[in-house]
């Protein structure tokens, strides 16, 4: 630290530092710190000279980081995190309740996550659960988040990554739906297919027949066509990983008997530029705990399915 000292011309230089690049202009920084444009620019000019190189290039409408900036913003940003993310636990030591954040979609949340938030509560009492929600398909980086659910390639899990299960898909329907429509005698009703915008649609083959006319109903959020599924309006192609509660329960049943195992996994995932705190450690241990419990009931449920092989395969 006392070297650190003596390669800047003083600390608040590194706040000022990160508002300009973050802001991309020095009167933008000045008036988020309460300053004025010239003391920005003034302190900005003294680490510049201080460090022998150029930090920013001034143009029209603002400021630019040059590379040498780009380096030390990208170091001062994970240093702040760190810093940030310290302070946030000591906070939470002193009133005893730790907020984590999970970047997830709205049908992992609504499907499968709100349904055992009482076990949550009771297995984590002083847990402040915070949520990031995509609609559309996952993915991306995790921001100003703890714990990310993601779908990546085969290959092997990074320190910041934890296997959850295989991606599983199998198409489902309510059980009403499967008697009414898919076993009906005469099968006169139309079945109508429920996916999401650009999904993939290899899956409705097997209900695509000649002469056989389907329906679609499409939708942009993944949680609305799992909904739609549970209240009769039709067939889904349903992720393991959101349906599973729906399946335990037969709130939903298989609409053909065999699942499909992709090349991704879906799994938990962890920033890489911030300290993983135990509690996160902790969450993450439980929803996995969940999950494959949920995967243990459906293959008990449903043996055909050869879940328990699956899983067995993909550790």
């Amino acid at each position: 630290m006392s070297t650190l000292r003596r390669k800047l011309p003083s600390s608040s230089s590194l706040f000022v530092f990160e508002a300009a690049a973050r802001c991309g202009s020095f009167t933008r920084a000045a008036d988020e710190l309460c300053v004025s444009q010239p003391a920005v620019s003034r302190m900005l000019s003294r680490l510049e000279e201080h460090l022998g190189v150029q930090l920013f290039e001034r143009v029209r409408g603002g400021a630019r980081l040059t590379e040498s900036g780009s380096i030390l913003y990208r170091r001062v940003q994970e240093g702040f995190s760190t810093i940030e993310s310290a302070i946030s636990e000591i906070e939470a030591r002193a009133t005893g309740i730790e907020t984590v954040t999970l970047s997830v979609s709205t049908a992992f949340t609504t499907h499968w996550l709100m349904p055992r938030m009482s076990r949550f509560s009771q297995r984590f009492p002083t847990v402040d659960m915070r949520y990031q929600l995509m609609s559309g398909r996952i993915g991306g980086p995790l921001v100003d988040v703890d714990l990310g659910m993601r779908y990546l390639d085969v290959g092997s899990l990074k320190p910041t990554e934890s296997l959850v299960i295989p991606e599983i898909t199998l198409p489902v329907c309510n059980p009403q739906y499967l008697a009414d429509v898919l076993q009906g005698k005469g099968k006169k009703r139309s079945p109508t297919l429920i996916s999401m915008d650009n999904q993939e649609r290899e899956w409705a083959s097997a209900f695509e027949t000649a002469g056989r006319t389907v329906n679609t109903l499409v939708f942009s959020d993944y949680a609305v066509v799992v909904q739609a599924a549970l209240l009769g309006q039709g067939m889904a192609l349903g992720w393991l990983n959101v349906i599973s509660n729906s399946l335990c329960k037969g709130e939903l049943v298989p609409a053909i008997d065999a699942c499909r195992v992709t090349s991704r996994r879906c799994c938990l995932v962890v920033p890489a530029n911030r300290p993983v705190r135990p509690i996160v450690e902790n969450v993450r241990d439980w929803i996995i705990e969940e999950m494959r419990a949920d995967m243990l009931e459906i293959d008990a449920l449903y043996p055909h399915l050869r879940l328990g092989s699956i899983l067995e395969s993909h550790r």
